[in-house]
């Protein structure tokens, strides 16, 4: 595969830390999710990563969708939840559900182009056989 672009971001102090990326866009502290003893209003790797595939998984829809001359309402929204998991041996992991509303396409459409989508969405392609990655047509 051709690199077309490269996103660099630095982290100093893991969960409980900063991140800063090297263009200065993204330059925030991180904490612990508050459910888990973080601190509000700080941003944490779950939420980051919900919003990079939701965003992405939007890209790829109204990729599938102009393939097939289908205008996707500016309104439809991806929304991500990345679960941060716990096994029993004490590992940790992701799960991750797309809830996707696409207005005015009925559900039977909405679900091809969701499956369309979820082929060819670079975070899909990533996760596929490590993340368990659920998708729901609201």
């Amino acid at each position: 595969m051709e690199t077309v672009y490269t996103a660099e971001v630095t982290a100093t102090g893991g969960r409980r830390g900063h991140i800063v990326s090297s263009d200065g866009v993204l330059d925030m502290k991180l904490s612990l999710p508050e459910g888990l003893g973080g601190e509000k209003g700080k941003t944490n790797p779950e939420q980051l990563f919900a919003a990079g595939y939701a965003a992405c998984f939007q890209s790829a829809l109204l990729l599938v969708a102009g393939k097939q001359h289908i205008r996707i309402n500016p309104e439809s929204t991806v929304k991500a939840h990345v679960d941060l998991l716990k096994a029993d041996d004490g590992k940790y992991g992701l799960g991750v559900k797309l809830e996707v509303h696409l207005q005015g396409i009925e559900k039977e459409k909405a679900e091809q182009l969701v499956n369309e989508a979820h082929e060819v969405c670079p975070y899909s392609i990533g996760t596929r056989g490590n993340i368990n990655v659920e998708l729901e047509v609201v």
